[in-house]
């Protein structure tokens, strides 16, 4: 008996090895990152980019209709920069098709997954990141456990396939990414004014865009215009600083 308790002891313990190294290795190393295409945000990223084959969650800054859309066209005009199919896992039907379109995620690039529950829509992430054979997998959940996104990024490096979380606000006090989580990045997304125009209209939309943590690197906000046709950010022409809120300092290219 003692030698099958032996041998039982050391595979748990190779196992436990292995799942360290994959915890301690820099997210998205060997994989291609996706790039923003703007220096003041690449050169920031430990990946020089967003890491691919890893979980990123977005969330909006503050409950409300307006916070909510930048994060979610923020998320597609990501998705829109990769190449293929998308699979956007929904628990409720708020998602304006012509909207995403303009961030250029277009309808016959989406695959919609309807759930009832966070828990459904976890489960059809994870199913669709180690299929390996979409260009993203986008989830919207309120609430989840550590395990959970655990399971999620290996899923993501397992398949080479990015996963997107869009943590939904379901109450005012409570912040999506104030939980535990082991996403490779954690972005904030905010309305921000848009630019005066000589003549009477509204501007392009501009965003605020924090990133609240990322593995191997430091947090950081800035103030862009938000996702064009082709799912990209700008900078806005005018130069000089915004003043920095409560939370830390805020820049503006």
């Amino acid at each position: 008996m003692p030698a099958p308790l032996s041998s039982s002891s050391e595979r748990l313990a190779a196992l436990r090895a292995e799942v360290r190294a994959i915890e301690s290795a820099t997210a998205g190393e060997g994989r291609p990152a996706l790039p923003f295409g703007l220096a003041q945000i690449d050169a920031r990223l430990a990946a020089d980019g967003l890491a691919g084959a890893a979980l990123h969650e977005i969330a909006g800054a503050k409950p409300g209709l307006g916070d909510d859309a930048a994060a979610t066209l923020f998320l597609a005009g990501i998705a829109a920069r990769l190449e293929g199919t998308v699979l956007w896992a929904l628990g409720r039907r708020d998602l304006f098709a012509p909207g995403l379109a303009l961030a250029g995620l277009t309808p016959d690039r989406i695959l919609y997954a309807e759930c009832r529950r966070d828990e459904e829509v976890l489960a059809v992430m994870e199913e669709g990141l180690r299929h390996g054979g979409l260009a993203a997998v986008v989830g919207e959940v309120a609430r989840v456990g550590m395990a959970s996104t655990r399971r999620l990024q290996l899923a993501a490096e397992e398949g080479g396939t990015t996963a997107l979380m869009l943590k939904r606000w379901r109450k005012a006090g409570e912040d999506p990414l104030g939980a535990p989580s082991a996403a490779v990045t954690r972005w904030r997304i905010a309305c921000a004014p848009s630019a005066r125009l000589p003549v009477p209209g509204v501007g392009r939309a501009r965003w605020h865009v924090e990133l609240a943590r990322q593995r191997g690197g430091e947090p950081f906000q800035l103030i862009v215009e938000a996702t064009d046709a082709t799912g990209r950010l700008a900078l806005f022409a005018q130069s000089g600083h915004r003043a920095a809120g409560a939370g830390g300092k805020l820049k503006a290219a």
